[in-house]
């Protein structure tokens, strides 16, 4: 599995620079880009031990189109483990409608991410931002208003059980034995503007079936989420509100991604606030920007067994020719991967706020 995703990209990049070009595109059109990044992470934290300065990630990138066709795919290492990040292949069908297939980013809520920390918010740790899953969608631009339809067959491995990945995902555990299926979203956003700002306003939903390992017995699951996004000179402020449901027994089910799986909610509301201001070149970086990400977990129902989960990061992206370098305060309460039990769980210890200052530096090329 390592090295599948690596030999698909160099034969569909021979596809793509080879003879078998279409017969309408010309040199001009075609392209092919190969790059990546290597990572390095520092984190203090006031729950646990401090390791120091670390290898994060190593990272491989291929881009190739002709005419209407193009293709990604990345692939990621990290420490000790490693996984594919997206593999799609898309079809520019007119100039306003295009089509992808393939492992690609789950059209949900404010895209690229409803963040802009290194960290991210709540949504990504509950499978609703940044999630890359295999299906199809189709996607359109009509005015200031684009359009997304897609399905999705279930998680990029198909394996509940696989707790190696990037993306975080319904688990499959010893308690919580599911896996995620057919799953159908929709989105739509509109686009507008004056002089010296631009703002979005947006809403998704999905519907889609856990099942059982052991049954195989199928479940509902349902998200929906209103989202809006306003840029005004150096200011950028991100508003969303996302409410997801797991019809499972019980009011818990386990996600993964990194190595380990957790418990969440079943059955929350996931509202989060972000500001940030652009400083643009300051002295010798090229870009300076600043943020808050406020975000919480809501679980609905008032059930023993749930509480709320709240995180916070306070930070700065730094850019310098290749180098990027993210500088975060992370604070969470009862929260995953910030000293917490998992997202919207009590499982009856003081509810406390824990923190973490985190340092990644990247290089991209």
């Amino acid at each position: 599995m390592r090295t599948l995703p690596l030999i698909i990209a160099a034969t569909l990049s021979g596809i793509f620079t080879g003879n078998a070009m279409a017969e309408n595109s010309t040199e001009k059109d075609s392209y092919l880009e190969v790059g990546g990044a290597i990572r390095f992470n520092y984190g203090w934290l006031d729950y646990g031990s401090t390791d120091g300065i670390s290898l994060e990630l190593l990272r491989a990138d291929l881009k190739a189109g002709t005419g209407p066709l193009s293709f990604s795919a990345q692939y990621r290492w990290y420490d000790g483990f490693d996984a594919i990040h997206h593999a799609w292949l898309g079809w520019q069908l007119t100039p306003d409608t295009a089509l992808k297939a393939g492992i690609q980013q789950v059209p949900f809520g404010l895209l690229p991410t409803a963040s802009h920390s290194f960290w991210f918010g709540s949504g990504y740790y509950l499978g609703l931002e940044d999630d890359y899953d295999p299906g199809l969608v189709l996607s359109r631009q009509h005015g200031s208003t684009q359009w997304q339809l897609g399905w999705f067959s279930g998680d990029e491995y198909g394996d509940a059980r696989r707790y190696r990945r990037y993306s975080f995902d319904i688990a499959a555990t010893d308690t919580q034995p599911y896996r995620e299926r057919d799953r159908v979203h929709a989105r739509i956003e509109h686009s507008g503007g004056g002089t010296g700002s631009q703002w979005l306003l947006g809403a998704s939903g999905l519907v889609g079936q856990l099942q059982d390992i052991h049954s195989r017995q199928h479940h509902r699951q349902y998200a929906a989420a209103v989202h809006a996004q306003w840029q005004h000179g150096p200011w950028t402020t991100q508003l969303q509100w996302a409410r997801y449901r797991h019809d499972v027994p019980g009011q818990r089910i386990a996600l993964s991604a990194f190595q380990a799986p957790f418990e969440v909610a079943a059955h929350a509301d996931v509202p989060t606030a972000n500001l940030a201001y652009d400083f643009g070149a300051v002295g010798r970086l090229e870009q300076l920007s600043c943020y808050n990400n406020l975000s919480m977990t809501r679980p609905l129902g008032g059930q023993p067994g749930l509480r709320n989960s709240w995180q916070n990061v306070t930070g700065c992206s730094l850019h310098k020719g290749p180098m990027v370098t993210y500088v975060d305060w992370i604070a969470g309460n009862n929260m995953w991967f910030a000293g917490g039990p998992g997202i919207g769980i009590d499982d009856g210890s003081p509810s406390r706020w824990h923190s973490r200052l985190n340092v990644n530096i990247g290089f991209y090329f």
